[in-house]
């Protein structure tokens, strides 16, 4: 079957190790699905598996993708809970939980095989480009917001790095939610952009607030997290996913993280019930992630080469069939 993979880990030129060509169809195993694959969405996550990061070399060539939505066995349409043994299903005993890619085949193929329990139906009001958005960037942000940073309608919350898909997902998620959102971008399109989703306003990266916020959704690390902290009200809560700038900023603002009693809540993935909430959520309200491009899977490095550079806004999706 057709797949894009990882042949060759590359910390520096990811891109270089990614190869688009035949790989072996899924082996049946017991409790595991098979799935024929109809779309397949692209996260960072894809980017740091060609850097070797929670993918060792030894478990090379690995086709990449943790998203996807399509068809399963039966002929039911389904979407992927990308978590692979989270409560102990179709996994070895004592195997800890992964993403999909770090120990097994992804998405980016015209098959893949999960475990049963990793199926939900997929609502009929989805295409599939649409769902295959949802399992990643966007369930990350739906925990962000509703779950570690526990807000409320009416609250105030300051996305950071308006483009990228966690940071587009939770600009529509809180909006649909009631929450007053801010965004930053260095990107003046992309702040528009960001108003136009529904942020009641969007500044430069590093500009000042024209309020304090109850809460920060921080995606992109050492480049934005001292901006974050001061953006915080006292006992506010900054929730970080990812840190695509660095993970080390040169000030941590301890003393005020200290003094104003603020919180950092560390955020990864969501659950599978999360993922049926947000899935029944998008189904009921209307609201839709954002897809900036859709391709063919054998254009996938197009995909790849763009999510690299930045320059996209919501998510790339790849349709195997």
């Amino acid at each position: 079957m057709f797949a894009a993979y990882a042949a060759r880990i590359d910390r520096d030129q990811p891109l270089s190790g990614l190869e688009l060509g035949e790989r072996p169809a899924p082996d049946a195993r017991t409790g595991w699905s098979t799935v024929k694959v109809r779309a397949a969405s692209l996260n960072h996550h894809d980017l740091w598996s060609l850097r070797g990061v929670g993918l060792p070399e030894g478990r090379l060539p690995m086709i990449l993708g943790c998203d996807a939505a399509g068809i399963d066995e039966d002929g039911n349409e389904v979407v992927l809970h990308s978590v692979i043994g989270q409560t102990g299903y179709g996994v070895d005993v004592g195997e800890g939980r992964s993403i999909l890619t770090e120990k097994y085949q992804g998405t980016f193929a015209e098959q893949v095989s999960v475990p049963t329990w990793n199926l939900l139906p997929k609502p009929k009001e989805l295409s599939f480009a649409e769902a295959a958005c949802l399992p990643t960037a966007w369930l990350t942000a739906y925990r962000m917001l509703f779950t570690n940073a526990g807000v409320r309608p009416g609250d105030s919350v300051l996305v950071q790095g308006a483009g990228g898909g966690v940071a587009t997902a939770a600009i529509v998620l809180g909006k649909a939610a009631g929450l007053r959102v801010f965004a930053t971008s260095r990107d003046e399109a992309k702040r528009k952009r960001a108003i136009e989703l529904g942020a009641v306003e969007a500044v430069e990266s590093g500009a000042r607030l024209p309020q304090r916020v109850d809460a920060v959704i921080e995606t992109v690390g050492a480049a934005t997290w001292s901006h974050s902290v001061k953006s915080l009200k006292p006992g506010g809560t900054l929730v970080i996913s990812g840190a695509t700038s660095g993970d080390r900023p040169s000030h941590a603002e301890l003393t005020r993280v200290f003094f104003l009693e603020l919180k950092i809540v560390g955020s990864t993935m969501g659950s599978k019930d999360e993922l049926e909430d947000l899935l029944s959520f998008c189904a009921a309200t209307g609201v839709r992630p954002v897809i900036d491009e859709v391709l063919p899977l054998d254009r996938a490095r197009e995909g790849f080469e763009r999510l690299e550079s930045g320059d996209l806004f919501g998510k790339i999706v790849l349709e195997a069939g």
